[in-house]
């Protein structure tokens, strides 16, 4: 299977960071492409994006000082299928990343990103206290993946509270 390029460059207001790329992801060659995904939707629906975006738009993002890596580039069919090895190595490569692009907010697609990330137990969506690289601050919304239970007026909700932080420039 492919890899999905990174969609990334130095100072960006958001880097959003999900677990690997979905087969889907792999076949077409853009980020949170499977079908039944929720992320183009909730960044529309929360005003980061003037339309939804398709996954094919993706490199759109860096226009409006956004965007995309994994903490694990393998793509697989689940999050399930990544090895502690993906995660310990990606966990290395995701903290250089930070290091060097320095986005104002790492946004975590999921509560298991963080917590795969920050070695943390207890995660709960929202802003982090502290960031786990300095001079970045770390935020975790609910995976926008289909197989979320979270519904979608919840996991927004997460996604606005993102856009009023950065757009008043609180981090």
């Amino acid at each position: 299977m492919n890899q999905v390029p990174d969609i990334i460059a130095s100072n960006l207001k958001i880097l959003f960071i999900g677990f690997n790329p979905g087969n889907r992801s792999a076949e077409t060659g853009h980020h949170f492409a499977g079908y039944s995904n929720k992320f183009w939707k909730l960044l529309a629906a929360a005003g980061f994006t003037p339309y939804q975006f398709t996954p094919e738009e993706d490199g759109k993002l860096l226009n409006l000082g956004l965007g995309i890596t994994n903490i694990v580039a393998r793509p697989s069919r689940t999050a399930a299928e990544i090895s502690k090895e993906e995660y310990q190595a990606g966990r290395v490569i995701l903290r250089e990343k930070l290091l060097r692009y320095k986005p104002q907010v790492a946004c975590f697609a999921g509560v298991g990103v963080y917590r795969e990330f920050s070695g943390q137990s207890r995660v709960s969506c929202g802003r982090q206290a502290v960031g786990v690289v300095a001079g970045v601050s770390d935020f975790v919304v609910p995976s926008p993946s289909g197989l979320t239970r979270i519904v979608f007026a919840e996991q927004l909700a997460y996604y606005q509270e993102l856009k009023r932080l950065v757009g008043a420039n609180v981090f």
